[in-house]
């Protein structure tokens, strides 16, 4: 399964027919017969995925702390953590459990992520029905940290949660949320910032489950034209900062795309204090996975002329 994850494999057949090419070399690697793929179904169907769930989280362990001084792109000393899901879609006859729609199943991957390095801290699977607000319940604040959210998971019982745990929330608002400004702070409108209120909520459900005050940024993103507001309970960072916390956001939807690979090869990149990105060296790693050369002589940089000119016996087609 690691082979397939740093290859980028797509399935038990594609893994099979790669292994087989690499026949001369896998002996080396502790293969001793030959792969089918019904051997590997097997093992999948045979293992017990808390082994993996398990070993995940020691990775995680482990490199948080390697990735905790990183840049994030926000200027902020506290704790940032960006929390959303992704929908995974599955076949429903083979996945019958998996219940989503009439005729179509699906997984929900709701995911806590430190941006300091992009570490996962919580990740929970469910059912495609469930809703993205009933994570909330399992989410265990920090005081003093920072978690950004979209909309789906604007509850204000379960974000005043968050307020009596002395952490702090950003999340983007609803057009139907009513609110009433109190005050009002000057903004700098040539950053993108339209303005900065102090509101309370007016609707007797909501003014119920979150009676503070809340603080409400627009801003105007100039290249889209799109209006953007969002609700903190953190009063003393500037504007902009609060909206460049949502922008950080993204980087949880890059994590998405990023989940199949090995987070192994986060923790070897920060060990071994290499300088390339983890895409470089994820390419690399899918090329050289079974070569017996160092990942630093992997990555010196190679002179092909060089070596070409070395050789007598060797023709050049171009001069170039």
């Amino acid at each position: 399964m690691a082979f397939a994850q740093l290859t980028y494999r797509d399935g038990l057949r594609d893994i099979e027919a790669c292994l087989r090419s690499l026949g001369g070399k896998l002996y080396h690697m502790g293969f001793r017969g030959r792969v089918a793929r019904s051997t590997l179904a097997d093992a999948n169907d045979s293992h017990d995925w808390r082994i993996y769930a398990n070993f995940a989280q020691v990775l995680i362990r482990i490199a948080r702390p390697l990735y905790a001084s990183d840049p994030i792109g926000v200027e902020l000393d506290q704790s940032l953590y960006a929390l959303d899901s992704t929908t995974i879609d599955l076949c429903l006859s083979l996945f019958p459990w998996a219940k989503f729609r009439k005729h179509k199943g699906a997984v929900k991957m709701h995911t806590l992520l430190d941006l300091h390095g992009n570490i996962p801290t919580f990740i929970s699977i469910t059912d495609g029905t469930v809703h993205d607000v009933n994570i909330l319940d399992e989410i265990l604040p920090a005081a003093g940290a920072f978690y950004v959210m979209d909309r789906g998971y604007l509850d204000f019982e379960r974000l005043y949660g968050f307020t009596c745990s002395a952490a702090f929330f950003v999340v983007r608002t609803k057009s139907n949320v009513v609110l009433q400004r109190r005050y009002s702070d000057p903004v700098d409108k040539t950053t993108g910032v339209r303005s900065d209120h102090t509101v309370i909520l007016t609707a007797i459900d909501s003014a119920k489950a979150y009676p503070d005050p809340l603080r409400r940024v627009s801003y105007l993103d100039v290249e889209t034209r799109k209006r953007f507001q969002f609700l903190t309970n953190n009063f003393t960072l500037p504007a902009l900062t609060i909206t460049q916390i949502y922008k950080s956001r993204w980087q949880v939807e890059l994590f998405f795309k990023w989940i199949k690979q090995h987070l192994l090869v986060a923790i070897v990149r920060k060990r071994l204090g290499l300088k390339v990105s983890l895409y470089q060296l994820l390419q690399i790693l899918s090329v050289t996975l079974f070569e017996q050369t160092p990942i630093l002589q992997l990555l010196q940089p190679f002179d092909s002329r060089e070596n070409l000119l070395d050789s007598t016996n060797q023709l050049i087609l171009f001069e170039l």
